[in-house]
């Protein structure tokens, strides 16, 4: 089966209160921007996949729709291994395309991606809400309204400030007590001296991590940290492919690891390192880069077939005021259902792509 063609379309889709505006220390956002990939075959079937483009300024539709043809058409869309083996597109529109190729391979065979991978081990998957940066009050008052709606996990935003973040930790903590597991994620912010005292400060607070809290280079510096507090050390910038999580392992660098296919490369990588953290025995929990629906799916589809991924994964999705599927994802009780349905399990709207799409 080949590959006829690839067209990516740059969409953009407002968010909705509480999760909006979506506060870090570097920006706020109240949007979330997604490319989406169809690939079509000349066997008639046609694959979706997504990856993240959100805050990336020099981002130019026409370069990664070109650069996506040029060498993907006329490539066998069958055969995965040879994709990531010969692939030399950025890493993102890499993902975007791998995750269509799954897409197109499960249909073909009339599987879902998760029975491809292996099979499901959990019919559902739980996901974590997510908060921006807040007060305390409003931090209590969101922490409330997740534990009412059915969740069980909560990732903050941090990094602005160290008193912030403490006072955040403290509004949810009174709030809601230990009925949601706490993570925060200060997204490299600070020096390794600030973070052994930040970390040190949260103890008392008991969280479940905290999250790449320095940068991502040396890994030495978190293998450091982590001999410095009783608070778990989560990394996910240090997180780009297998060989670097080989490396956080063999380093005891981290308690918890956070790949995303988007910047790993796709299903398959992300799959990878999912069994090297079970023969570590090192949880693994998917990141959210705000995603849409096509890749929230392949969350769903790598979390149902992995073993290591058993805890709750990021997600904004619920945040959304609409998504480019036809039937967007139910979230209940903070789990999500697994597709059974061949492929990816979604199929994209055309009016809703063309109603959403810009410029890129």
């Amino acid at each position: 089966m080949k590959i006829l063609d690839v067209e990516v379309t740059v969409v953009e889709i407002p968010q909705t209160e509480p999760l909006a505006p979506y506060r870090s220390h570097v920006r706020s956002s109240s949007t979330t921007k997604s490319a989406i990939v169809r690939v079509d075959t000349d066997s008639g079937i046609t694959g979706w996949g997504e990856y993240n483009v959100n805050f990336l300024p020099n981002l130019n539709h026409a370069k990664m729709q070109s650069a996506a043809r040029d060498w993907a058409v006329g490539r066998d869309a069958m055969n995965l291994s040879l994709f990531h083996r010969e692939c030399p597109l950025e890493t993102r529109l890499k993902s975007g395309i791998e995750l269509a190729l799954w897409d197109i391979r499960g249909k073909a065979a009339s599987l879902s991606v998760a029975a491809l991978l292996g099979g499901v081990l959990r019919p559902r998957v739980e996901v974590a809400a997510c908060m921006g940066i807040q007060t305390y009050q409003r931090a209590g008052e969101i922490a409330t309204l997740y534990v009412e709606q059915g969740f069980r996990t909560l990732k903050t935003k941090a990094g602005a400030d160290m008193h912030e973040d403490l006072e955040m930790v403290r509004g949810v903590r009174d709030a809601v007590g230990d009925r949601l597991k706490l993570r925060i994620d200060p997204n490299r912010a600070y020096s390794p001296s600030q973070a052994v005292e930040l970390a040190r400060q949260l103890e008392p607070y008991e969280l479940e991590y905290l999250e790449q809290p320095i940068p991502a280079e040396p890994l030495t510096d978190a293998t450091w940290l982590r001999e410095q507090t009783k608070t778990p050390i989560a990394l996910n910038e240090s997180v780009v492919n297998p060989a670097s999580v080989w490396q956080i392992l063999s380093l005891r660098a981290a308690e918890f690891i956070l790949p995303d296919t988007h910047i790993a490369g796709g299903i398959q990588p992300c799959v990878e390192i999912g069994h090297l953290c079970a023969a570590a025995d090192i949880p693994c929990i998917m990141h959210c880069g705000h995603d849409l629906g096509p890749k929230t799916a392949a969350m769903l589809h790598i979390a149902a077939a992995c073993e290591a991924y058993s805890l709750g994964n990021d997600s904004t999705y619920y945040g959304l005021e609409d998504d480019i599927i036809f039937e967007p994802w139910k979230i209940s009780a903070g789990m999500i259902e697994v597709p059974e349905t061949p492929g990816l399990g979604i199929e994209v709207d055309p009016d809703k792509l063309k109603r959403y799409a810009v410029d890129g």
